[in-house]
């Protein structure tokens, strides 16, 4: 039985969500969220790894979200880093999914990428969704990446038990759209 969402409130309305996808199968899911984001009333702004984007587009991404969709460093035009406009403006930076390397990137304090410049500069809540094979879940480096961001306030959206892209069945699966989507209507 799946979750329900909760009844849609004002709470989204003229709020402003980076959604970040990493690079996993999951990845397809993010269209699905962002459609959902939008219409509960919140200003979605894409940012993609390279790898996610071998599994979505940026097009999709971008038409679902009605906004430019960023990925690197070198599209951002203008005097003010786009990466640091956003990471200024948002009121919530949700990743979803975050593979095991973005989880690393953000408790190890790296920036290799757009995700990780805006995890470092916003002062906005977080939320992660983990997605990943479950053998690298479990993972002790994981795990303790996990905690340490726990520590620092990160709220994390634990996977769920499923069949994973592997052919494995284990946990590791992004949790459900409608999980994801109650736990951002709980941000304050």
């Amino acid at each position: 039985m799946s979750e329900s969402i909760q009844a849609p409130s004002e709470k989204l309305i003229g709020k402003t969500i980076a959604l970040g996808v990493s690079g996993s199968i999951a990845a397809y899911k993010s269209a699905d969220l962002a459609g959902e984001l939008r219409k509960l009333g919140a200003d979605v702004h894409v940012v993609m790894t390279k790898s996610a984007k071998k599994f979505i587009s940026a097009l999709t991404m971008g038409t679902i979200s009605r906004n430019p969709v960023l990925s690197s460093y070198w599209d951002e035009v203008g005097w003010q880093p786009g990466h640091i406009e956003l990471a200024d403006k948002i009121d919530l930076f949700l990743v979803a999914p975050a593979t095991a390397q973005q989880v690393g990137n953000y408790a190890n304090g790296l920036a290799p990428d757009l995700l990780g410049a805006i995890y470092l500069a916003t002062k906005a809540p977080v939320i992660l969704a983990p997605a990943m094979n479950g053998k690298m879940y479990e993972h002790k480096a994981v795990q303790q990446n996990l905690e340490t961001l726990k520590d620092r306030g990160v709220k994390i959206i634990d996977p769920v038990v499923g069949e994973l892209a592997c052919g494995y069945l284990g946990v590791g699966k992004l949790a459900p759209i409608n999980t994801i989507l109650n736990k951002v209507l709980e941000v304050k």
